[in-house]
């Protein structure tokens, strides 16, 4: 997670793009990409969403890429690490829905 942390630093170091990168640039971008990754799906059925051709993979791959480069971006201007973030909010998620005893 660092080296990608690095990694985008640099790359909007050397292009001077720090200056349009505010976290609320970065949140209405993160935003954008989700919604690109959505469109994707948006007219196929439910159980088609899992078949898609190796040109719809690669969209998606793509997709996932730009929402990891910005959520990463975002989480860093506040020194956070996104995987431990997602650690903590499963704990939490753990607690506000328990395991129901009646299924071991």
């Amino acid at each position: 997670m660092e080296k990608l942390r690095t990694e985008l630093r640099t790359f909007a170091s050397v292009r001077e793009w720090q200056s349009f990168h505010t976290p609320k640039n970065l949140a209405m971008a993160l935003s954008v990409e989700t919604a690109e990754l959505t469109e994707i799906f948006q007219w196929m059925q439910g159980e088609k969403s899992h078949e898609v051709d190796d040109s719809t993979l690669q969209h998606i791959a793509e997709e996932v890429g730009d929402v990891m480069i910005y959520l990463t971006m975002l989480a860093d201007k506040f020194d956070l690490d996104p995987l431990q973030c997602a650690k903590e909010k499963m704990k939490l998620n753990e607690k506000k829905y328990p395991f129901p005893n009646d299924r071991c």
